[in-house]
This record gives C-alpha cells, structure tokens and sequence, in this order.
C-alpha cells in the first residue's frame, strides 16, 4: 500500500489521537503486536494478513513486527521489526529493516524485533498504565508477564510498573468505528471492485455450470481490479444450499429454475467489501422466487429509509423484521398478527439473522453494538441492558435481509429450498446513507436485463 503525502499520513493521524486519548487517561504504554504466521501443514505457510489494530496505527504489512507508543511529555512511537537479511530477501521477498521502516512510516524509532525483550522492561517502568490487548494472545500475555517481572526487579531502585492494564482493543475498538477519509475512499473502491465482480458472476450463470466456476468469476474479477485478497470465503450456493447461511462454494450444479446467492467481497489495501445478490440460475426468476425476492428487497429498502444519523442501530433491523414479517403472513407462511408474530419471534424460522454488522478492515467490523461506558468516566452497573448503539455519520454497515425456506409438513411445496438474500454496504452521511455496493443493481428486473442481455463469459 503506497502512502499519501507526509503532511496527510493517516496513520500519524491515528497514532496522534490514541495518545491524546491516552493522555485523558493517564498516559502510559501501548504495546501491540501484528499477526503471527500460521503454518497450513509441514513447510507451508498460509497466506500472511497482518492484525487489522496494528495495521491501523502503522500500515506496517510485515510479520513478525510489534508496535509500542508512549504516551509521556514527548510522544514516542517505536516499530520493532525484522532486521534487513539480503538471502531471505531471496526466498521471502522485500523486508523494509528498522532504518526504512522508520523514515517511510514516520516512526520515531525502529529497532530490530530480536531487542524486544531486552528494552521492553526498561520502557515499562515509571509508566502508570499499560495498554495491550489482553487474553489476545497466549505468547503475548506471556512475554507481557516476563517483561513486568523483570521490570519489578528494579523496583528497589524506586521504579514502578503499572499499576492498571486496559485491554488496548476496547479503546481502539472506539476509533475504528468512524472511518476517516482515507478509509472511506478505499472502501468505496473494494465496493466498486465487488459490484463489478457479482455482475460478471450473472453474467456468467448459466444452468450446467457448477458453483465453483462461479466463484472463479468472482476471483478473476477481484484480482483484475487491484484487490489483494477476497475479505471472506465467498458464499457461491445454488438451490438447497442457499439456505445454509455460511455455505461455502462447493461442485454444486446450478439447475434450471433453481436461483444462485453469492455473498462475496474483495479485500482491498485491507479494508472489505460484503455484498450479497440473489439470482436466477436461467435468467428468470418463477412466481414464487420473485415473490420473495422482492419482499426482501422491500425489507432492505426500509432499513435503508432509516439508517441515518440519530437513528439507533436496531431501527434497520426492526424495520426489516416488520416488513419480512407481514409478507410472510401475506404469502401464508405464517398465520397470525403481526405483532404477535414479531413479539413470538416466530418469523425467526425464515429468518434468524440481524439485518446487518459493522464493516472495515474486518468484514464483520470492531465496534460495541450499544452505547458503551465512557473510558473516562468507567464503567457503572446499570439496571438493564444498555441502550442501542446511536448512528453517526463516518459509521460503515451492512444491511441485509433474508427469507430462507426449509421444506416442512406445513409449508406449501412452491416455497420449498428458496433461499434469498440481499446485501449492501452503507456509509452513515450527515443527512442518511450512501450505499456504495449499487454497482451491482437489486431490482429483480435489472438483474434479468444484465443475465438475459450479456453473452455468457464462461465456455466448457
């Protein structure tokens, strides 16, 4: 990932409002290491992605790297990071070294990540609070353990060791949850990369193929845009499957009459897109899949209606249930009022997910979904649950409704192993949302233009 100019680095930025807030508390140490490597089996690796926090604070993509910031009259901030070695350099690929790494990320230090532990213990003393994210990691609570011990063996000397820890990912947690402007440029591009990839996936569908060749699509078109990754493993389910929520693409056949759904988003510099569409594996969708199609993109469409600023988070949720509800008394897949079957909860069984999630450098985002205690003020007993998280502009979520039908005795048959959902991602502005996935269109007979109208990408 390239970085914008000097005087706009956001990760200085962001670094810069972690001491502020740490300084509100009391100041203190951060310590915060990236992701380890994880080995797939014998000699081989899975494919390195760096801790999203630490990349947040440093844009470091590197392992084997650890972030310190040290809240104090002067500010530091230290990288500790592999060294340079010209013959792993062969085989691995580019390492910045300390002295790189300082000047192209604007650290105050970097030192090889083999003095961790030598100046951990001299850097924790005199400090009143130590922030890490704790229980994260067991080889991180156990070198922080090693690192205080041999700190207060000092302590005859007249030096002190913190005396409170605060789980560094709660207050980071906070920051993350309003995207500044470089995120949102990025994710405006992995949406539009995304949008691009599941139009080329309809336009690929055809009945014969298999769910696997339709994921190829979407790769192919991820990958051609620049992004670096997918953000999860994509959900590429025909027929039956569609009604498994967390389906992966398997060597199902698409089939004539039976409709596809694809949630899948890329990865882009580290930041996800989530999009999911519903679509007929032969271009038409039968009378009962567009009856439920559209009754789901009417529930989305009222969540979207009050995704605003001021509005709580459970609203999209609430008013999707509402609206999914009534048409499932309206097309007889349940009987009773309305109210009672929202206060039964009995709409569950057709569908049993919330309406959306937080969305940034992790598809399913950091960020409490209710108000939290103020870090200042700490946290006090209340009588009940805490009220609903309040939208604010900066916020980025997903909204998406489903209906997903099981067989059943006393389920009409033409309803039988439908399985809908759509899904967008939504920027909260000052005056609403932005929807930054509608590259790819959600109106039933948009998506029947795109499949009936577009040459088939895809040959035997």
């Amino acid at each position: 990932m390239s970085l914008p100019p000097i005087d706009t680095n956001p990760f200085v930025e962001r670094r810069e409002r972690l001491f502020d807030l740490m300084h509100a508390l009391g100041g203190g140490i951060a310590i915060l290491p990236t992701a380890p490597e994880i080995r797939r089996n014998r000699d081989n690796e899975y494919p390195y992605r760096h801790d999203s926090d630490f990349f947040y604070l440093s844009g470091f993509t590197e392992p084997e790297a650890w972030l310190v910031l040290i809240a104090g009259e002067n500010n530091r901030s230290i990288l500790y990071c592999r060294d340079k070695h010209l013959e792993r350099e062969i085989w691995d690929g580019y390492r910045f070294g300390p002295e790189a790494a300082a000047e192209h990320f604007q650290f105050d230090e970097a030192l090889p990540v083999e003095q961790l532990d030598q100046t951990l213990p001299e850097l924790l003393q005199d400090q009143p609070i130590l922030y890490a994210p704790l229980s994260e990691q067991d080889t991180l609570d156990q070198r922080l353990r090693q690192w205080l011990a041999a700190a207060r063996q000092r302590s005859r000397a007249g030096f002190q060791t913190p005396a409170r820890q605060l789980d560094l990912r709660v207050v980071l947690a906070e920051m993350r949850l309003i995207k500044d402007a470089t995120e949102i440029d990025t994710m405006r591009q992995a949406a539009q990369i995304s949008a691009r990839a599941h139009v080329r996936a309809m336009r690929s569908a055809r009945p014969g193929l298999r769910e696997y060749q339709i994921e190829a699509e979407l790769l192919h078109e991820f990958r051609r845009h620049g992004a670096q990754d997918v953000a999860y493993g994509s959900i590429v389910a025909t027929g039956a499957n569609a009604c498994v929520l967390h389906y992966r693409a398997g060597n199902t056949q698409l089939r004539d009459g039976d409709l596809v759904l694809i949630d899948a988003g890329c990865e882009l510099d580290s930041y996800a897109a989530d999009i999911t569409r519903t679509f007929p594996a032969n271009g038409r969708y039968s009378g009962p899949q567009r009856a439920l199609y559209d009754l789901t993109v009417a529930a989305e469409a009222a969540a979207i209606a009050v995704t605003r600023p001021g509005a709580s988070w459970n609203a999209g949720h609430e008013a999707a249930v509402r609206v999914l509800a009534q048409g499932m008394i309206d097309e007889g897949l349940l009987q009773g009022s309305l109210d009672g079957i929202i206060e039964s909860g009995a709409y569950s069984r057709f569908y049993m997910h919330r309406t959306g999630h937080w969305l940034g450098l992790d598809v399913h985002d950091v960020g409490d979904y209710r108000e939290p205690p103020s870090l200042l003020q700490g946290t006090v007993a209340g009588s009940g649950p805490r009220p609903w998280r309040t939208l604010q502009p900066g916020m980025v979520l997903t909204i998406e409704p489903g209906i997903y039908v099981r067989p059943g005795d006393d389920v009409d048959e033409r309803w039988w192993n439908i399985g809908i959902r759509t899904e967008d991602d939504a920027l909260v502005t000052e005056t609403g949302c932005e929807l930054l996935t509608r590259g790819v269109p959600v109106d039933a007979g948009e998506i029947e233009a795109i499949m009936r109208d577009a040459p088939p990408l895809l040959t035997n």
